[in-house]
């Protein structure tokens, strides 16, 4: 049996394993989205552009993706960039965009941003400062980056309430390009003795479930290495219920771990090690897009105990639609809602949907998982 099917199968059992609930009691369920990599190359930056260093306008980037993140309780997204307020705008390789890039993405319904990755310093610490600012104003909760480390003691790990949900959100990048952090400001770095102390942490706030979004791994891998599969492990046994991975950009296998616990029990989290992008300019194999994450927590009123219901890979594919005349424009686009309805956009070049078509064939076949459509 392959490694997709097995987990589609240990899914399903989990499903069918956790149903004793009693007709008569109310069930409630969270939904949860993860999306991957949100990037800001040069040619989206133009694309953007409406008055040069002045007025950037990204909204049309995310208005086909908009109905499948709507339907999420919480959203949750990779902001691999920086919001500096001011130009220089860049790409490649300091990421600094405009802060109209948020605005886009809150509108199109993220919740939460998670901000520690390798281009956390790009726009060294008074970006770290102004990207949380920017963040802040517009209402989106974010973890991982913080102006001082009195920030972040008084706000880490993220606490997030919704549906009677209590969860504990955590984020960490295994470096930052060699850009050094300065003070004040704080960015989550993998150092496992401070994540042991964080996961204390997070247990002693007496959440019901400890989600961890690592940034880690070697770029353009289709597999995950030892070292993430370590990582993952003393997450879960120090307390961690789900692992979300990003900095591959691209796709990696979702698996259930099982790791031994000090008690000698045994516990199983699910682990995505890496979602890919979910907008970018990227050239390289398989970078063209990514997955989200849909999973349904349930929790039966009353009860700390949660299951999992519903979950599933949405591919999602950056398609650039270049004009005869006038700008390019970047979209992120839910390809199962393209298959569906092939004219929801006429004005796609057939090579393009070749490409779209190649792109979520190679996907699918490496994944063999459950799709919710």
């Amino acid at each position: 049996m392959g490694l997709g099917r097995s987990l589609a199968a240990g899914l399903l059992f989990i499903m069918l394993s956790f149903q004793p609930f009693s007709l008569a009691a109310q069930t409630d369920t969270l939904r949860l989205i993860f999306a991957g990599d949100i990037m800001g190359h040069t040619p989206q930056i133009k694309s953007a552009e409406v008055t040069p260093n002045k007025k950037y306008d990204y909204s049309a980037c995310f208005k086909y993706v908009k109905p499948v993140i709507d339907r999420a309780d919480l959203a949750i997204a990779n902001l691999e960039l920086t919001l500096p307020g001011k130009p220089p705008y860049t790409g490649y390789p300091m990421f600094r965009s405009p802060d109209e890039l948020a605005k886009a993405v809150k509108d199109a319904g993220f919740d939460i941003l998670v901000t520690a990755n390798n281009h956390s310093n790009d726009s060294r610490a008074p970006g770290v400062i102004n990207t949380i600012n920017t963040l802040d104003k517009l209402g989106i909760q974010h973890t991982g980056t913080f102006k001082s480390l009195e920030e972040r003691s008084s706000t880490y790990p993220l606490m997030l309430y919704k549906n009677n949900f209590k969860l504990a959100l955590l984020n960490y990048t295994y470096g930052t390009n060699g850009m050094p952090t300065t003070a004040p400001t704080v960015v989550n770095l993998i150092d496992t003795v401070q994540i042991k102390k964080d996961l204390a942490e997070a247990r002693a706030r007496k959440p019901h479930y400890i989600i961890v979004v690592m940034h880690w791994g070697l770029e353009y891998q289709l597999k995950e290495n030892a070292e993430q599969r370590s990582l993952a492990r003393l997450l879960i046994r120090e307390g961690a219920d789900m692992v979300i991975g990003s900095h591959p950009h691209v796709v990696q296998p979702i698996r259930m771990e099982r790791v031994e616990m000090a008690d000698g029990s045994y516990k199983e989290a699910l682990v995505v090690y890496s979602l890919g992008n979910f907008i970018s300019n990227q050239q390289k194999p398989h970078t063209d897009g990514g997955i989200m994450f849909q999973v349904d927590l349930l929790k039966q009123r009353g009860s700390p105990r949660i299951s999992i219901g519903q979950s599933g890979i949405i591919p999602v594919w950056r398609y650039v639609h270049k004009p005869a005349t006038g700008k390019s424009t970047f979209y992120t686009l839910p390809v199962a809602r393209f298959e569906r309805n092939p004219d929801l956009f006429p004005g796609m070049a057939t090579s393009a949907r070749t490409k779209m078509k190649q792109f979520v064939a190679a996907l699918r076949k490496r994944l063999e998982l459950p799709e919710i459509k």
